[in-house]
C-alpha cells in the first residue's frame, strides 16, 4: 500500500511539473508572437502567380495557383531525388523571424516529410555561395544531402512520416540544423524534443501554422481541426540563423496547399 502511494504521489507531481513546463512555454510563446516589435516583410495570399514571389528547385515538381491557395506537388516516384520540390522565397529574411500561413495537406501519403527551411543560406564555400540563387542549377535534382552539406538554415520536419511505413499514426514533428558537422550522421543531428503521433495535418484539413525563432527559442504552433498545440525546441547551444530565405520542402510523393503565407522580422 506505501509503494502504491508513493508512486501516485510521484506521478502527480511529475504531472504537475509537465503542466508547469508546458504552461511557461504557452507564456512564453504568446508574449513574443504578440510583440508590437514585429515588423512584416513578407505577405503572398498565393492565389496569383507564384513566380512573383518564389522560386522552386526541382525540374519535375509543380505549383498550381488557384482561389485555394498555391499547391505545391512533388514528383510521384517513392525514392526518386529528381522528383523532391523545395519552393523558396525571393526574399531574404535577417534576425527574430515570425512565420505564418494555412496549410492544407492534397495527398493522402503515409510516407515522407514536408520540411519548412527557415533562413537558409549557402555555406559561403566553393560554388555554395551564401545567396543560394546562384547555384539554383546545382538543385535542379533536389537531393536532400545537397541541403543539409551545404546550407545552414533551421529545419522543421512536419506532416511526416518514416520513408517505409503503413501505419497512419506514425506521424511525426523534428528539428533539425544544418549544416552537418564531420563525423556527424543525418540521423544524429535533431534538436530534441522529437513528437510523435501527434494526429496532426489530416488531408484535406486546413491548418494555421505559426513558427517563431527568437531569443535562441524555437516555436511552432499548429491551430486546426479543434487542437490548438504548441512545439518549442532550445536553440542556445545551436550555431544561429541568422538571414537567409525561407524554403518549402516536400519530399517525393508529397504536396500540399499554402494560403496567406506572411514573414515578420523584429
Amino acid at each position: 500500500m506505501h509503494r502504491k502511494i508513493t508512486y501516485s504521489i510521484l506521478s502527480a507531481i511529475i504531472l504537475m511539473m509537465c503542466y508547469s513546463c508546458n504552461s511557461d512555454s504557452k507564456d512564453e510563446f504568446e508574449k513574443v508572437n504578440e510583440s508590437e516589435e514585429w515588423s512584416l516583410q513578407f505577405s503572398d495570399s498565393c492565389t496569383g502567380n507564384w513566380q512573383d514571389n518564389w522560386f522552386l528547385d526541382g525540374l519535375i515538381a509543380t505549383v498550381e495557383n488557384s482561389d485555394k491557395g498555391m499547391n505545391l506537388i512533388a514528383g510521384p516516384e517513392h525514392k526518386n531525388n529528381a522528383h523532391h520540390a523545395v519552393l523558396w522565397t525571393k526574399q531574404s529574411f535577417n534576425g527574430d523571424v515570425k512565420i505564418e500561413y494555412e496549410y492544407t495537406r492534397t495527398d493522402t501519403q503515409l510516407i515522407n516529410v514536408n520540411i519548412l527551411y527557415i533562413q537558409a543560406q549557402g555555406i559561403g564555400k566553393g560554388v555554395y555561395d551564401k545567396d543560394i540563387s546562384k547555384w539554383n542549377k546545382l538543385r535542379e535534382v533536389p537531393t536532400m544531402s545537397i541541403y543539409y552539406n551545404y546550407m545552414d538554415p533551421i529545419h522543421i520536419s512536419y506532416a511526416a512520416f518514416p520513408m517505409t511505413n503503413d501505419d497512419p499514426t506514425a506521424d511525426y514533428i523534428r528539428v533539425r540544423k544544418y549544416p552537418v558537422k564531420e563525423g556527424i550522421a543525418f540521423d544524429d543531428m535533431a534538436v530534441e524534443p522529437s513528437y510523435y503521433k501527434m494526429g496532426l495535418f489530416l488531408p484535406n484539413v486546413p491548418y494555421k501554422v505559426t513558427v517563431v525563432k527568437a531569443n535562441s527559442k524555437l516555436y511552432m504552433q499548429v491551430v486546426g481541426d479543434g487542437k490548438n498545440e504548441l512545439f518549442t525546441w532550445d536553440m542556445s547551444d545551436k550555431a544561429p540563423s541568422i538571414e537567409g530565405r525561407i524554403g518549402l520542402r516536400h519530399m517525393f510523393t508529397r504536396s500540399a496547399s499554402y494560403r496567406d503565407f506572411k514573414v515578420s522580422v523584429k
